[in-house]
């Protein structure tokens, strides 16, 4: 082992300084505010308009609530740990930067190789949403894409591609492609909207309430399935966790944030908060309107609930406010994946036309990379099939991260800056941090979990064919 790291550099430990000469050129652009609007405009995304009514009819029923409740709990501990590094190690790239200086690069390749299906799988599934919103609010009004037009070649429904997915990718490539400040200042604007409109539902949802719905609360178990009981109230949480990982996008541009030390602790834990309430309240909104078995394979449950109980203007209202909000999620998924890709072209771990940036400072090279795959994923995979993908990636980096913690807290006020914000109770919650994502990781599918698998084993043979022989921090 000591010879391979000797030739190959694999746990090779990258200094501090070398990942902030190297992001020296990207602009310090971003707020508390920004911040907060990126995390909030992330977390609270396709997810809250889709998976309270999917989760609810496939694994918890009106108990879907708990499983916001797991959910948020867990991610909240690792948004603790991503707080700190932010805070202490502000660079392009996240996970895969912070790894790469505390526990060596072929750890921060694996942490950063998860996140990149986190971001590849997010922005399609995200993309896939918006056009199942799009699709229903046509239907309102008695209009229709063509069939050719309307899904993906392998839905087999007569597809050949879904391009209102297309489109909404396309969007926001564009808007990226101009900078992050336009893109704050968009971002901005969207997510009050967006919350506005939640609000909206909320409270003409409250008026549909019947609380006949909400008995059983918590269903049998269904001998065999993923249905029913705590069983399903923990399958429902690993697939709900998928709409709290936007507050990796806010850690992965800390590069890019004004006097992090603040920004970013504020914008990871305040953005989390926001999103936990938001999620619980629509979600018991939702199951009390109509027995949850109603939302089975309905990707806008949210919308078709205000329109079959009368309320067709908020109906209205809400898809065209959700359509227009669903873009800040594809942002703050686009502005992080194409950031992460960047610092692998930067650190040689991928072809380095990807670590290029324009003569704004921007990384666009890397930005038109990930839209592309993001495209390309969105057309094989189904809505539900990427909403059990996007998890697996992001659980394993959210692992490494808080065990990292045990590894950066020794050198802070040394050759690691002091943070800002430190996690509390350590030693205690990394360990807690890292055992829950471990345990959502084990409630996930098989079929994610054999995705992962895969993802991970392709990821390891591109690191020691290409990256390992390419790493400008092992070279140098």
């Amino acid at each position: 082992m000591s010879e391979l790291n000797k030739k190959t550099g694999w746990f090779h430990k990258a200094s501090p300084v070398s990942f902030t000469e190297s992001d020296r050129h990207l602009r310090k652009t971003l707020g508390v505010k920004e911040m907060l609007a990126l995390g909030i405009g992330t977390i609270v995304s396709t997810a809250i308009f889709t998976l309270p009514g999917i989760v609810a009819a496939n694994h918890a029923g009106p108990a879907v609530a708990i499983s916001f409740v797991i959910a948020a709990i867990v991610a909240g501990l690792a948004a603790f740990a991503y707080a700190e590094f932010a805070s202490a190690l502000p660079f392009a790239g996240s996970a895969y930067s912070w790894a790469n200086v505390v526990f060596g690069e072929v750890f921060g390749w694996i942490a950063g190789w998860a996140l990149l299906a986190e971001y590849f799988i997010a922005v399609a599934f995200v993309a896939s949403g918006w056009s199942a919103n799009f699709k229903l609010f046509l239907a309102s009004h008695h209009l229709a894409l063509p069939k050719a037009l309307a899904g993906s070649f392998v839905a087999g429904n007569g597809g050949i591609i879904d391009i209102s997915s297309l489109f909404a990718v396309l969007i926001v490539a564009i808007l990226l492609w101009r900078g992050t400040n336009t893109t704050a200042r968009v971002e901005n604007v969207l997510v009050i909207g967006k919350v506005a409109v939640i609000l909206i539902f909320i409270a003409v949802g409250l008026t549909a309430i019947h609380p006949s719905n909400y008995v059983p609360f918590i269903p049998a178990h269904k001998a065999g399935t993923e249905f029913g009981g705590w069983t399903g109230i923990f399958a429902g949480a690993s697939q709900i966790f998928l709409a709290y990982i936007g507050f990796d996008s806010i850690a992965a541009n800390s590069a890019e944030a004004k006097n992090p030390k603040k920004t970013m602790p504020r914008g990871i834990i305040g953005s989390l908060i926001i999103a936990t309430i938001l999620f619980v309240t629509v979600a018991l909104v939702l199951v009390g309107m109509f027995p949850y078995s109603k939302y089975a394979n309905n990707a806008a449950p949210a919308a078709w609930a205000l329109l079959k109980s009368g309320h067709v203007f908020t109906s209205n209202l809400l898809s065209i406010v959700a359509l227009i909000g669903m873009f800040t999620a594809i942002i703050g998924m686009m502005l992080a994946g194409s950031r992460l890709l960047y610092a692998f072209g930067r650190d040689g771990l991928l072809p380095s036309f990807l670590g290029k940036v324009n003569d704004r400072g921007l990384p666009n090279n890397a930005l038109l990379a990930l839209s592309v795959i993001a495209i390309l994923i969105g057309s094989v995979f189904s809505f539900t099939e990427l909403a059990g993908l996007i998890s697996a990636g992001t659980l394993i980096a959210f692992i490494i991260v808080s065990l990292g913690v045990y590894a950066l807290r020794p050198r802070e006020g040394k050759d690691i800056q002091e943070p800002g914000f430190k996690m509390p109770f350590y030693p205690v919650l990394p360990a807690l941090a890292a055992l829950g994502s471990g345990f959502i990781f084990y409630e996930l599918d098989n079929q994610a979990k054999i995705y992962a698998f895969g993802w991970f084993a392709l990821g390891l043979v591109i690191y020691a064919i290409y990256g390992a022989k390419h790493s400008k921090l092992s070279q140098n």
